[in-house]
């Protein structure tokens, strides 16, 4: 990359003006066209009295004017926090009260909901619409036209994230990063083959940590954003081999709806230009793999370890994913795994723990949260989120499931990702969820959530007897439910809490 200016995006416009930044549909923002916006909307804000260190909080679907502010938000060094647009009013309000934000950019498409929120945020002292007008709402426009397209001066400080976690366990916290390795981020990017002049297709909300990285990533190495505004199977193929695309940041939701298309379409897909999928958010069932190999190819595929507070911190190679079956990958550029047992000992290859994570990649901590991240003692920088893993004899690590979800049964564990993945393997089975419910006789019992397969369906008996030669019994399902879908994150995280609490208020309809 060329050495000035020094901001990264503004010196790739300068190099090679012309060369394609950001594809949306059919419309094409060429780099210098992409720099000029976001110095318009970096000065604009300024001239509004936004300043470094403020938070600013955007909300809406992907979107060019999502990639303009989030570049806006590092030129003026503000915290840029994402609001999953699918928030209720509520899940809203926490967001925008708890990360203290002075400014938020929403989506006109969803601007009702904000709007409705401002009377109880005293501390917003500024609310932005952009593709469209509200009322309450000052539009874009009138931003930028405060702004210039020259370049502003350097921020009083760096620009930073604070990414609220999904709550999948429950309330949403805010994860701050304020620091960046870039020696181990260059190690990850070339354990993955992700490089410079990557044309990366935008497949998960940009919201989310994993799309949002490798989005930035990928303009920061002087590569081309092709951004899809929602996921469709179909769509993702044709943008692949329309855009010669050679990275994705995916998750096995994406890829079961890909390889579940039908087969005249995944024979006539052309696939050949990528190099990096990287699979993350969920575990990818073998079945799965298995599956994405044999319809689309093999070479490309990656699976990651991470989480939004720890960064990534293993990955399985394209030629280890039908080599380690339940295996996501090895650490790489000197992140060191451990696995711990109660007693806080360092439990020997093949037994199952707590596992704790040592890497500069790891987030500050949690905003205004009186529960941080579970930590060894010593002050030796071992976090946890709380998976219970084991490490085989080669290193690689296998999660067996978090340790909220374990399900105890008759004094037997149980973990719920070992039944799912087995369940996987069903032909009739798109999806899966098992979770633990209360059991007079067991404690609890394993109670599982089958989705079939579009125009199939599934029989209980038939699954269990499938089950029969590969779990032992304690672990098999004493109760089936069918469901036409999964409650899941816009990320495609599980949501099991949603789960126990429908069958705590009594309203699941077994089968």
């Amino acid at each position: 990359m060329p050495e000035t200016p020094a901001d990264p995006i503004a010196a790739w416009a300068a190099h090679d003006p012309g060369a394609v930044a950001v594809v949306e549909g059919t419309r094409v923002t060429t780099r210098a066209e992409l720099n000029a916006e976001v110095n318009r909307m970096t000065s604009g804000l300024a001239a509004l009295g936004v300043q470094a260190g403020e938070r600013g909080v955007w909300c809406g679907p992907n979107s060019t004017e999502v990639v303009v502010f989030m570049h806006a938000c590092r030129k003026l060094g503000l915290v840029a926090v994402p609001l999953p647009y699918r928030f209720t009013a509520e899940e809203s309000h926490h967001v925008l009260s708890d990360s203290e934000a002075s400014l938020v950019m929403v989506d006109a498409a969803y601007a009702p909901t904000v709007a409705g929120l401002l009377p109880r945020l005293p501390a917003l002292r500024h609310a932005v619409s952009f593709r469209g007008a509200h009322p309450g709402l000052r539009p874009v426009e009138e931003v930028k036209a405060l702004g210039s397209p020259d370049e502003p001066p350097p921020p009083a400080g760096y620009g930073t994230a604070m990414m609220y976690t999904s709550g999948t366990t429950g309330r949403p916290k805010g994860a701050i990063r304020s620091r960046s390795d870039r020696a181990l981020l260059a190690a990850m990017m070339a354990e993955l083959n992700f490089g410079s002049g990557e044309v990366h297709l935008v497949t998960g909300p940009l919201y989310h940590a994993g799309p949002n990285a490798f989005a930035l990533l990928t303009h920061i190495t002087g590569g081309t954003l092709v951004v899809m505004r929602s996921f469709d199977p179909a769509e993702w193929l044709t943008l692949v081999a329309e855009h010669r695309v050679t990275s994705a940041f995916v998750t096995p939701t994406h890829l079961k709806r890909i390889v579940s298309l039908p087969d005249l379409a995944l024979a006539a897909a052309d696939v050949t230009s990528l190099r990096t999928v990287i699979a993350n958010a969920a575990p990818v069932p073998y079945a799965l793999k298995q599956e994405v190999i044999s319809k689309l190819g093999e070479g490309f595929l990656y699976e990651v370890y991470g989480s939004t507070e720890l960064g990534i911190a293993t990955v399985l190679r394209p030629e280890d994913q039908l080599r380690k079956p339940g295996s996501c990958g090895r650490p790489y550029g000197g992140i060191e795994l451990k696995v711990v047992g109660d007693d806080g000992s360092e439990l020997p290859p093949g037994d199952a723990g707590e596992l704790f994570v040592r890497t500069t990649l790891a987030i500050d901590g949690y905003h205004r949260a009186a529960e941080q991240m579970p930590e060894l003692p010593g002050g030796e920088g071992w976090k946890s989120v709380g998976d219970v893993a084991w490490l085989d004899d080669e290193g690689y690590l296998h999660i067996c499931d978090r340790k909220t979800d374990l399900v105890i049964t008759g004094g037997m564990n149980v973990y719920p990702a070992e039944v799912e993945a087995a369940l996987h393997g069903h032909p009739g089975v798109a999806d899966v969820a098992v979770i633990g419910l209360p059991d007079d006789e067991w404690g609890e019992r394993v109670h599982a959530v089958v989705v079939p397969r579009p125009g199939r369906t599934v029989d209980p008996a038939d699954l269990e007897a499938f089950l029969a030669s590969r779990l032992a019994g304690f672990k098999r399902p004493r109760s089936w439910e069918v469901r036409p879908e999964l409650p899941r994150t816009e990320s495609g995280k599980l949501l099991k809490r949603v789960l126990r609490a429908q069958h705590w208020d009594g309203q699941r309809s077994q089968v």
